[in-house]
């Protein structure tokens, strides 16, 4: 066995070749290091961090590009990888979100904050707000151990596979035994019915529904009324920030800070990254993936291929089709993208003052969403479905130089603006291309209706709409979440019945970014799981 180890290792160029150096990736490159094995990381971008990252978007102005804010981010991974002796700190927010109301009321959530400010609104959602958010959070608190372990994978036959995966199955009844029956009820209810619905049955203020429905539609394009959209509410309420759960919080140095600090660990390791090496296609030999050859014709071949792209980009682009089983590609071909996202950044001359809770203040740290109903929601999607985007839009805004003074000038801002919802393609023909400038300009006047003076305070902008996110980022329809986050498209159908143990239809290929379990969001889960599957899979042929 050992020769043919040896015999192997002199045919292939590295152990494993990952394509994308997003946070996935990366995590992924680190663990597989740490476990000596030869790593290569591939980027199609002249930068590392795939969609976190933190750029200088107008002289002086630094701000994360596309992800921006954190919490999903896995305490595990955090340690694991000793990203803070690699530079990266968090710190929280020091409210949690702001809602202000076009009739001048407002919704300040956080530590202390939350009950009497409620209150304001509805004694009775006041009484009921706690009860809730302990229901979710006990909920998420038993589904978090699901996040860094593979879900049962549907196999056919009867052999090892099968009874592995049968072994499988029983320790995630075990798990979802510690819920009691009313939570397992629950649980059912999140993963089937709308946000909509079962937050109309327990409260009476738009605003304290707003507050929860916003977490149903980020990064979804849809209506909180959706099926199903209750379940993107919890995906939301799994993070964590420096051991406290359910807080957001900001990397300093922005989103690239926590890239770069696990490129720092994984070629602490040994691996290799490569910047502005675009993968042109996957090299597949007898039903096995071996290797990668990159857009100047560079070969890279490896005992193990690992994709961080979205897995339809994969498979209808990279994979050749011929390789791919008939009923595979068919199906694949219909993964869902599309996440109604349309992505600001604006450089600031002055802090914004709000019409519902005036000047300077701990809210101008929070996530400031404006959408102040759950029909105000409702109404986005409809209209962007209509007319290809929202002319009264979502819009949720962070400052984060409230927090973080090494991203602007002295006395002058940054601002992330996450707006919602627009049609990944525009209806009747029409090109992102020609309506960005337009968009942008509405999203600045949504935001000016709440703070008057915040337009004219803006120097500088970047703007990415879902066909900017989908060219620099290989986010296709402009999707955060590499595939949406629906029943079809969740735990064991991620991304699709058969292949959820990250293992891909072809001997040697794996799936480790965010299209695989347990989805999107900066979470590092993905990398980290696939990086167990490609490991135990080389013990047990190596062994």
């Amino acid at each position: 066995m050992l020769q043919s180890t040896v015999l192997e290792a002199d045919m292939n160029e590295t152990d494993v070749v990952i394509i994308g150096a997003g946070h996935n990736g990366l995590t992924c490159a680190a663990y597989l290091a740490m476990a000596g094995l030869r790593v290569k990381v591939v980027e199609r971008r002249k930068v590392v961090g795939g969609a976190a990252v933190t750029e200088e978007f107008v002289p002086g102005f630094r701000n994360s590009v596309a992800a921006y804010t954190v919490s999903l981010l896995n305490p595990k991974i955090v340690s694991d990888l000793k990203l803070a002796e690699h530079g990266l700190t968090i710190v929280e927010r020091r409210a949690q979100n702001f809602l202000p109301a076009p009739d001048g009321s407002h919704l300040l959530t956080g530590e202390g904050r939350t009950a009497d400010s409620v209150a304001k609104l509805s004694q009775r959602d006041a009484e009921t707000i706690g009860a809730f958010s302990q229901e979710l959070e006990a909920i998420a608190d038993v589904l978090r151990q699901f996040v860094l372990r593979a879900p049962p994978n549907i196999v056919e036959g009867f052999g090892l596979s099968a009874m592995s995966e049968a072994f499988n199955a029983l320790g995630t009844a075990n798990i979802l035994r510690r819920l009691s029956l009313e939570q397992q009820r629950n649980l059912l209810d999140l993963f089937t019915r709308s946000a909509g619905e079962m937050l109309d049955e327990r409260f009476e203020s738009d605003l304290v529904k707003a507050l929860f429905g916003f977490d149903a539609i980020v990064g979804n394009y849809a209506s909180p009324y959706a099926a199903g959209s209750a379940y993107v509410m919890l995906h939301h309420a799994f993070g964590e920030v420096n051991g406290k759960k359910g807080v957001w919080g900001h990397a300093i140095g922005g989103m690239g800070a926590i890239t770069l600090a696990m490129a720092q660990a994984a070629r602490g390791h040994g691996a290799e990254i490569a910047t502005d090496a675009a993968v042109r296609e996957v090299i597949v030999e007898k039903d096995r993936a071996v290797g990668v050859v990159l857009d100047n014709g560079e070969t890279i071949r490896a005992r193990y291929v690992a994709s961080n792209v979205n897995p339809k980009l994969l498979y209808t682009r990279l994979v050749p089709a011929g390789a791919l089983a008939r009923d595979f590609l068919t199906r694949i071909a219909r993964w869902r993208n599309g996440s109604g996202t349309f992505r600001m950044n604006v450089a600031l001359a002055a802090l914004p003052s709000f019409t519902a809770l005036s000047g300077a203040g701990d809210h101008l740290t929070a996530g400031i969403i404006i959408a102040p109903s759950l029909g105000y929601m409702d109404r986005a999607f409809r209209d962007a479905c209509d007319h290809g985007w929202s002319r009264a839009p979502v819009v949720e805004m962070l400052i984060p130089s409230t927090l973080d003074d090494t991203l602007s000038p002295p006395g002058q801002h940054v601002a992330s603006l996450f707006c919602q919802h627009v049609a990944p393609q525009l209806p009747d023909g029409k090109s992102w291309d020609d309506h960005r400038e337009e968009v942008a300009d509405l999203m600045i006047a949504t935001v000016d209706q709440y703070a008057p003076g915040f337009a004219g305070s803006v120097l500088g902008r970047q703007i990415l709409s879902p066909l900017d996110l989908e060219r620099q980022f290989g986010l296709l329809g402009g999707d955060i979440f590499h595939g949406a986050l629906t029943l079809n498209q969740l735990f064991s159908a991620r991304p699709m019945l058969g292949h959820a143990d990250y293992r891909g239809p072809l001997k040697g290929l794996y799936h480790c970014g965010s299209g695989a379990h347990p989805g999107g969001g900066v979470t590092g889960a993905p990398g980290h799981n696939a990086a167990r599957a490609i490991l135990a899979d080389h013990r047990a042929l190596f062994a």
